[in-house]
């Protein structure tokens, strides 16, 4: 499945196809990797994740890359001016990835602002903070600590 990235240099947008990379990834501490890549080192760490948004900021050999990533629904929802669909319905979140849950931060009824921490999710070795996509109050929590999800398991609703 090919990916359209754009970086925050409006000059470095490129289309990927994973089965088309021949990478070694090596993780060597939480965020961090060494890649090499058509015989090429390079060091990357990743600084924020938003899985929701699809969109990253890694730094690479010490620069800092904004990245969007956009599937192809992504891209063809942009084609037909349907915007993404995902990110401005916002009474739900769910896992944007399988894993563990580490700690459930918040609880129902609460009211939490646009980027407040939700959960913790452990996947792949890795710690990673669910926050909340828009200012609301939590209808419900789906999940409890050290419990396993799957992708796009429902998490946490909304009112």
């Amino acid at each position: 499945m090919p990916y359209k990235i754009t970086s925050s240099n409006p000059s470095a947008t490129f289309d990927i196809n994973p089965a088309d990379i021949r990478w070694d990834l090596q993780q060597w501490k939480p965020n961090q990797f060494h890649i090499v890549i058509n015989g090429q080192a390079h060091n990357a760490t990743v600084i924020e994740t938003d899985y929701k948004a699809k969109t990253f900021k890694i730094a690479v050999n010490n620069r800092i890359y904004e990245l969007q990533l956009q599937d192809e629904l992504d891209q063809l929802s942009g084609a037909l001016n349907f915007g993404n669909a995902a990110a401005k319905k916002h009474n739900v979140v769910k896992a944007p990835m399988p894993g563990l849950v580490l700690s459930v931060l918040v609880s129902e009824g609460a009211t939490v602002k646009k980027g407040d921490s939700l959960l913790i999710l452990e996947a792949m070795k890795m710690e990673n903070i669910i926050k909340a996509p828009t200012d609301a109050s939590i209808k419900s929590i789906k999940v409890v600590k050290g419990q396993s999800v799957e992708k796009n398991q429902l998490l946490i609703e909304f009112v």
